[in-house]
């Protein structure tokens, strides 16, 4: 992986960023094509809103943690978020808009409050993985950089800062080594960037053991690695880059 390691202050530098580039295409979209499929499979317009809204009160409960030392988990299971997504996904449409909104707003004036020694404390993700809560920004930046892409408003990768599409690709690089899949070095022709997915015991495509190569952009790896739509990227030879399994 290559790359200058993300700061806490480039992860809020790009939560301010994300929020106005998710809200400024939301904002060109009507009621009627929110009722409609998103760019991401099998969720509505309607669903992507109501999984941002709620993912905002999720991180909340992280920003409660890092502030008092209280745990409070992001969701009380994993079947209780898909309940309030599909919930949030059926109420009217100004309901949910502002939903989003006024959690959106809430968790950045959290995070605005907490302090070094609080931004250092130890939370964890909806996975269970532990983590400092200066990581908690970089996660909605996350968030809403990648869904503005799929809100199919017209924002694409290409859209996005090309320091945070760095940042995204180490992150989903590192996220996917070791967990299965191809074997890959992924290199991109708009960046000083390398990145290697996997190891000597991973599987390859060909079983051969060897480096599968795969070439693009920076926006295009990062649509890649993500698992949306990544026109221009190539495997070996110029072929298609060979498939991941989900992320996120």
């Amino acid at each position: 992986m290559t790359g200058t390691k993300r700061t806490h202050a480039d992860s809020m530098r790009w939560l301010a960023e994300g929020t106005t580039i998710f809200f400024d295409a939301l904002a060109t979209i009507s009621d009627q094509r929110l009722d409609g499929p998103s760019a991401l499979d099998g969720w509505s317009g309607r669903h992507l809103l109501a999984h941002m809204a709620a993912n905002a009160d999720a991180l909340l409960n992280l920003a409660y943690w890092a502030r008092t030392g209280e745990e409070r988990p992001m969701y009380a299971s994993r079947e209780q978020r898909d309940t309030d997504i599909e919930a949030g996904a059926k109420l009217p449409a100004a309901e949910l808009r502002a939903w989003a909104v006024r959690a959106s707003g809430a968790l950045a004036a959290r995070l605005d409050e907490l302090d070094e020694q609080q931004w250092s404390r130890e939370v964890r993700t909806s996975r269970g993985q532990a983590i400092p809560a200066s990581e908690v920004p970089w996660m909605r930046a996350r968030e809403f950089m990648v869904h503005a892409v799929d809100l199919d408003a017209g924002v694409t990768f290409d859209d996005l800062p090309a320091g945070f599409l760095a940042a995204l690709v180490d992150d989903i690089s590192a996220s996917r080594s070791g967990a299965g899949g191809p074997t890959l070095t992924l290199t991109a022709t708009d960046h000083d960037g390398t990145w290697t997915i996997g190891g000597s015991d991973a599987p390859t495509v060909a079983g051969s053991g060897a480096l599968v190569e795969v070439t693009g952009t920076l926006a295009g790896l990062a649509a890649y690695l993500s698992g949306r739509r990544a026109p221009g990227v190539t495997g070996p030879d110029g072929g298609p880059a060979p498939q991941l399994p989900g992320w996120l």
